[in-house]
C-alpha cells in the first residue's frame, strides 16, 4: 500500500475541493442556462454515466488517490448519504406534480428515502463491519435500480424524463449520483481490501 505524506494528503484534499466544487458549479450552471434541456435524452444518459464511471476508473487506476481514500474511516463515506433525504421529496414533489414518471420516482426516491433515513443510526451503531457492508450493499443496488430505470427511460426518451435535464433537479443525476455511487464502490472495496489484510 502507497504511503502518503502529510503534504500530499493536503494537496490531493484542496485538488479533491476544487475538482468537487468546479463540477457542481459547473452542473449547476449548465442546467441553469439550459445546456443540459438542449441534449436529445440518450446523450444526457451518457452524461450520466461518464460521471460515474470516470471516478471509478482514476480510483482504480491511480494509486495515490487510492491511498488516500483508503484512510478514510467508512464513516465519512456513510454519512454523507444523509444528502439523498432533500433529493427523495424533491422525486416525490416533482411526481406529484406528473412531472417525473410515476415508475422514476418509486425507484429513485423510496431507495433514497430509505438509505438515507439509515445513515445516523447506523453510523451510531457500535463499530462493526457488517452495517458498513449492509448499508453500501443496499446503496449501491439502490443506485443500480434507480439509475437503471433513469437511463432505461431517456434511452427511449420518455417525453416526461426532460424534467430530469433542468435546472434545478439536474444536480441529483449529475452531481450527487455519482459521487454518491463512487463512494459506495469505494466504501465497498475499502471492506474487502481491510478484510483481507486483517487475515
Amino acid at each position: 500500500m502507497v504511503s502518503l505524506s502529510l503534504g500530499q494528503r493536503r494537496k490531493i484534499s484542496q485538488c479533491l475541493l476544487w475538482v468537487i466544487s468546479l463540477w457542481g458549479i459547473g452542473v449547476g450552471m449548465g442546467s441553469y442556462l439550459g445546456i443540459f434541456s438542449a441534449f436529445p435524452l440518450p446523450w444526457f444518459a451518457l452524461l450520466v454515466l461518464t460521471g460515474l464511471i470516470v471516478p471509478t476508473v482514476i480510483y482504480y487506476r491511480h494509486l495515490i488517490f487510492q491511498a488516500y481514500i483508503q484512510q478514510f474511516h467508512l464513516d465519512y463515506l456513510t454519512v454523507f448519504h444523509v444528502w439523498r433525504i432533500p433529493a427523495a421529496f424533491i422525486f416525490f414533489f416533482y411526481g406529484s406534480q406528473h412531472l417525473l414518471p410515476e415508475a422514476f420516482v418509486r425507484n429513485a426516491a423510496w431507495g433514497d428515502l430509505l438509505a438515507s433515513t439509515f445513515v445516523v443510526p447506523l453510523v451510531l451503531l457500535p463499530n462493526d463491519r457488517w452495517k458498513y457492508w449492509v448499508f453500501h450493499l443496499f446503496g449501491l443496488t439502490d443506485f443500480v435500480i434507480a439509475v437503471g430505470t433513469g437511463l432505461t427511460f431517456a434511452l427511449f426518451q420518455v417525453s416526461m424524463m426532460n424534467t430530469i435535464t433542468t435546472y434545478l433537479i439536474a444536480l441529483i443525476p449529475l452531481f450527487g449520483v455519482p459521487i454518491s455511487g463512487v463512494s459506495h464502490i469505494m466504501a465497498l472495496d475499502l471492506l474487502v481490501r481491510r478484510k483481507a489484510t486483517v487475515s
